[in-house]
């Protein structure tokens, strides 16, 4: 199906865009995948705060060139479908993994975060990546545990001196 000139220029201008704001890329093959399947991803992704899109491959290395994501080019071959987290760098990742365990002929290619290519068996280093509030709670329970083994250990040595005072 041919499309005319002002419409790539418009899908090349609107990808840009969403490369340019995207904290991390995760390029998939999502041959053979259900049109209800594919609804539930992106619908799953648009709650995520990920955009998620089928590009032809010359106009998705046209709309990530100038971006952290041009290391992206040599996977846009066959059909193509581009996702940008843009709240969280793993969100992408995250939802397209969980998306493949239930889909055969879904096929993850790669991802990049921060300018830095990773290969489809590479996608658990992005996926796992904690979330904004994930970290906050590792963060406190290492304060708390930290304070609290402070705390015991100021009330021992007062303990201690007490004990040799009587």
């Amino acid at each position: 199906m041919a499309i005319k000139l002002e419409d790539k220029k418009a899908i090349v201008a609107e990808v840009n865009e969403a490369a340019k704001a995207g904290l991390s890329a995760v390029v998939a093959d999502a041959r053979g995948v259900t049109v209800a399947a594919m609804t539930g991803l992106r619908k799953e992704a648009r709650e995520a705060g990920v955009y998620v899109k089928v590009v032809r491959n010359t106009l998705a290395r046209r709309a990530v060139a100038g971006t952290q994501f041009e290391v992206l080019n040599d996977v846009f071959k066959g059909p193509t479908l581009i996702a940008f987290s843009n709240e969280h760098p793993g969100a992408a990742a995250r939802i397209f993994k969980e998306f493949a365990k239930g889909q055969d002929k879904f096929e993850i290619k790669a991802a990049a975060f921060e300018g830095q290519f990773l290969a489809a068996n590479q996608i658990d280093v992005l996926a796992t990546l904690p979330t904004y509030n994930e970290a906050v709670a590792q963060l406190m329970s290492v304060i708390q545990g930290a304070t609290s083994k402070l705390a015991r250990t100021l009330a021992a040595i007062r303990d201690q001196k007490e004990g040799a005072a009587a």
